[in-house]
C-alpha cells in the first residue's frame, strides 16, 4: 500500500519502514491529534522509522463491549481470521497479566484462560467483539523453561504476525510496573520501530504498588525509552484485580478502531 510521507521529510528509510498497513489510519496532517512518532536508530544512518499514534480527542465516545467470543486460534498467520475486521493485539513477557487483563477489558472472567504456569499461550488466539473487530491474545515471550525449539517458534510467530499480517491495525505491549524496564521488552520495542509498527504500552498489575512507587516505575520506563525515542508511545496504568485502566484503554482502541 501507498506510503505517504510528511511533508518535508525527505529520508530513504523511511518508505521501508513505514509501509506496513497498519499506518492507513495514522496519517492525518489536518487532524490536530495526530502527534508524530520517530525513531532514532543506532544502528542504521538517519531515520530508521516515523512513528504516528492517535492521542486522545476531548470529546470521547466511551466503548461497551456487549459481545465478546472466542473465534478461533492459529499457529501459522496463514490461518487468522480472512474477514476485514481489524485486529487490535496484546503481547508481553510471560507472566505479564496478559490473560488476566484481557478478561477485564471484556467484563468476561473466563474468556482467556488464566494459567499458573508462565508461558502457556502458544497460539494467535482470536476473540470476536461486538461483530466489530477482534481483540488478538499473542504468545507471551522470554518464558526461560520453555525449550530453545519452541522459544525459536514463538519468535518466529510473534514476528510474522506483528509484521506481517495486514490484519494487525495497533498492538499493546504489556510490562509489569513492578519491575525496572526489562532488555527483552526494550529490545522487542526497538524491533517495532524498526519495522513501523503502531503500538502502545499497557503496565499491568499497579494495585500491587502505591501510587508514588507508580509513577517511579512508569518515569524508569519513560527514561529507557527516551535513549532511543524521539517521542513516546501512548501508555497506560492498569490493574486486572481493581479494573484500573480499563475506561482509558478501551476509549483509545474506540478512537483507533473509528479511523479508516
Amino acid at each position: 500500500r501507498p506510503f505517504y510521507q510528511p511533508e518535508g521529510f525527505t529520508d530513504p528509510h523511511a518508505t521501508q519502514v513505514c509501509s506496513h498497513p497498519a499506518f492507513s489510519y495514522l496519517w492525518g496532517r489536518n487532524d490536530p491529534f495526530i502527534s508524530r512518532k520517530v525513531l532514532r536508530s543506532r544502528t542504521q544512518s538517519g531515520f530508521a522509522a516515523i512513528r504516528l499514534f492517535r492521542t486522545f480527542a476531548q470529546n470521547q465516545i466511551p466503548m461497551q463491549i456487549t459481545k465478546a467470543e472466542f473465534k478461533c486460534s492459529s499457529e501459522r498467520i496463514s490461518q487468522v481470521p480472512k474477514d476485514d475486521l481489524k485486529d487490535i493485539a496484546f503481547i508481553g513477557r510471560s507472566n505479564v497479566g496478559k490473560s488476566s487483563l484481557i478478561n477485564m477489558l471484556t467484563a468476561r472472567t473466563g474468556l482467556a484462560k488464566v494459567s499458573g504456569t508462565p508461558g502457556k499461550t502458544r497460539l494467535i488466539n482470536h476473540f470476536r467483539i461486538n461483530d466489530a473487530w477482534y481483540l488478538v491474545d499473542l504468545p507471551g515471550y522470554g518464558y526461560a523453561r520453555t525449550s530453545k525449539t519452541q522459544r525459536s517458534e514463538f519468535s518466529k510467530l510473534i514476528t510474522d504476525y506483528v509484521i506481517k499480517c495486514e490484519k494487525m491495525h495497533f498492538l499493546f505491549v504489556l510490562a509489569d510496573i513492578r519491575l525496572e524496564p526489562q532488555k527483552i521488552d526494550l529490545r522487542f520495542i526497538e524491533m517495532l520501530g524498526e519495522n513501523g509498527i503502531p503500538f502502545g504500552i499497557i503496565f499491568t498489575k499497579a494495585d500491587k504498588l502505591s501510587k508514588t512507587q507508580r509513577e517511579k516505575s512508569v518515569e524508569r520506563f519513560r527514561t529507557a525509552l527516551a535513549q532511543q525515542w524521539e517521542e513516546l508511545p501512548p501508555m497506560f496504568v492498569s490493574s486486572s484485580e481493581k479494573a484500573v485502566g480499563r475506561e482509558e484503554i478501551l476509549d483509545f482502541i474506540g478512537e483507533c478502531l473509528r479511523q479508516n
